[in-house]
């Protein structure tokens, strides 16, 4: 069963990349895409790759100060917690879905002793940080709206992407409690005992969150991440001479955009979803689509090439190879056991 979904997403995402290539045959000047990024900038393009790897370490620094309220009594350290992040960050950049995610919590996991009784727990600081960034989106879209610089259509994507965490939030919250309530047969009421004891421990993630000096920690680290990421994206506006076109509005414009396209993302870094939004939020600045398509692939270069500059020698550090995650990540998940499982 797992080989036919398998080829329709496969069949789905290539279907995806082909119509944007069709589109950028069709409605890009291809000339136009290779004399934009022939007159970059240079210098800038330093200053935004230093802006963007910034952004990463602050996220690291907001996912230490989670993990250290979630887990006082762990010996995880603030450079594991970075490496983990980074080495999630690269895996983002290479792979579709949500692989990052997965694999930083499994490397964390790995450092607090007992993966299997904190795997849970570790997840639950990756939904901290979730919130965070809803927030962190809330702001910049409040930037961006105060300009008029988001079409109509994305403030019900915004709303989307704020009810959604929030949903999921209660649920976390509540379900425990909602599953011990439930009376089944024997058999299904063990494993539901087990299911609401993992989320219990998914729950001890959010204790940041309810803390006033950790949150302000992990808040003001992730908020200064977004800011960061905020000014890359104005910095590669003005490596391509846009600043008369693209404002900081139009950067914040395009940080919420393309967040929103990889909220499920179909290609490895959303490769192609992000140059369409791109093209799409800098159309409503005057900004042509050949100069909007460079200035998407070269932010998303200096993304993905911080990443990897970032993330692989993380994970070497880590002692673990790319190959190695999905078997570690099985042996932790698979058997039962009497402590906590994800």
């Amino acid at each position: 069963m797992r080989k036919p979904g398998r080829w329709l997403g496969w069949t789905f995402t290539l279907g995806l990349l082909g119509g944007l290539i069709a589109l950028a045959i069709t409605k890009v000047n291809v000339a136009e895409v290779g004399n934009t990024l022939g007159a970059v900038d240079p210098g800038w393009l330093v200053v935004a790759c230093v802006l963007m790897a910034s952004s990463f370490l602050a996220r690291a620094e907001s996912w230490f100060a989670v993990i250290r309220a979630a887990l006082p009594e762990g010996r995880i350290g603030r450079s594991a917690v970075t490496r983990g992040l980074l080495i999630g960050m690269a895996a983002s950049s290479v792979a579709p879905g949500r692989v990052g995610e997965a694999a930083r919590t499994l490397v964390v996991a790995r450092r607090a002793g007992d993966a299997r009784n904190t795997l849970a727990t570790i997840a639950g600081t990756v939904f901290a940080q979730i919130l965070l960034n809803v927030l962190a989106l809330a702001l910049l879209a409040l930037a961006a709206l105060s300009a008029s610089s988001l079409p109509g259509a994305r403030s019900g994507a915004l709303a989307a992407v704020l009810v959604l965490p929030a949903i999921a939030l209660v649920a976390l919250l509540a379900a425990p409690e909602a599953l011990r309530a439930v009376t089944p047969s024997e058999r299904l009421r063990r494993r539901l005992e087990w299911l609401a004891g993992v989320l219990v421990d998914a729950r001890r993630g959010l204790r940041a969150l309810s803390r006033p000096l950790p949150a302000a920690h992990a808040a003001g680290a992730q908020l200064s991440a977004w800011a960061l990421q905020w000014a890359c994206c104005y910095t590669v506006a003005l490596a391509f001479g846009l600043e008369h076109h693209a404002t900081p509005a139009a950067a914040a414009a395009v940080l919420v955009v393309v967040n929103l396209t990889a909220i499920l993302p179909l290609t490895p870094s959303n490769v192609g979803v992000f140059q369409a939004a791109c093209v799409a939020v800098l159309a409503g600045y005057g900004v042509s689509a050949g100069r909007a398509l460079a200035y998407g692939l070269v932010l998303q270069a200096i993304e993905v090439g911080t990443a990897l500059a970032l993330g692989l020698p993380a994970l070497f550090r880590e002692g673990l190879t790319p190959a190695m995650l999905p078997g570690i990540w099985r042996r932790r998940t698979s058997a039962p056991s009497t402590g906590v499982e994800l």
